[in-house]
Formats: C-alpha cells, structure tokens, sequence
C-alpha cells in the first residue's frame, strides 16, 4: 500500500494526513464538516475553522491518521512515539459498520507467510470491498461498490 502522506497549515499550525492510517470513523467529518470536507479538494480546509477546534478533532482521531503539530514546534502532539514504541498490547477493536483496527505491537503475515509492512495501527477490511485488501479503504461507505 502507498504511504501517501499530505500536509495542510493555517499558519499556526500544521495538520498531518496519512489516509492509509484512516479507517474512515468519520469523526473528523462529524466533529468539523466545514474543515473536514470529502466533497472538496483540498479535503482539508484549515480556514474553516479556529486551530484549537481543530486540534480538538484532529486529536480524537482514533487510528492517528490526522495529527498535528505547531508550525514554530515541529512536534507530533497526538502521536506520542516513545508511548507506541514501549507499549506490548495488541488492541483490536471492531467499527460499527467499519474495519477491524489493530494497534500496538503486532506482526500481519500474508499467505505466504511473509510480513506485510505496517505502522502502529491498521484498519482491515470486514466487508471485502476495499481495492487495497486487506486494508479497508472506506469502500463500506460508498453504495453499489
């Protein structure tokens, strides 16, 4: 799976979006529908809204595929790296109408029995129409698909 990775600044700070991350909650777009925009290019409308409603979202992501950090800091605020590097649980937790998202320490092998590259935390597909199996890629949500 492509590791795409896009940035968007209001000039205070700067958010983050690895969408292979997403497993597609939708708390983003619940929590600021102005800001998080699927309908829109760019998606991300940093404008829209005031940096701490928007930290405050970003931060309930659930899979950390939004994060953020000030533009003067540099630093991850919602990933805290040492944290995931330490941590020994496997968390698997099952999405309403959604993915199955994996985190913590875990190894996926495919197959063959040969490991498939991954980060902290992955959302799998339930439903067997994502394009990018095993990995859900929001398909669930699109009607006819």
């Amino acid at each position: 799976m492509r590791k795409i990775e896009k940035k968007y600044t209001n000039g205070e700070i700067t958010v983050l979006w690895k969408p292979y991350l997403c497993n597609h909650s939708a708390i983003c777009l619940n929590g600021l529908p102005k800001v998080f925009d699927i309908f829109s290019r760019p998606w991300i409308k940093m404008d829209a809204a005031p940096t701490d409603k928007i930290k405050h979202v970003v931060d309930a992501c659930p899979t950390k595929a939004l994060s953020w950090y000030a533009n003067n800091e540099e630093i991850n605020h919602t990933l805290d790296s040492e944290e995931i590097k330490t941590d020994k649980t496997t968390i698997v937790t099952l999405i309403k109408d959604g993915p199955v998202q994996v985190s913590g320490s875990f190894m996926l092998i495919n197959e063959n029995d040969d490991p498939i590259p991954t980060e902290d935390t992955i959302s799998l597909c339930r439903c067997g129409k994502s394009t990018h199996l095993p990995f859900c890629d929001g398909s669930h949500l699109i009607p006819n698909r």
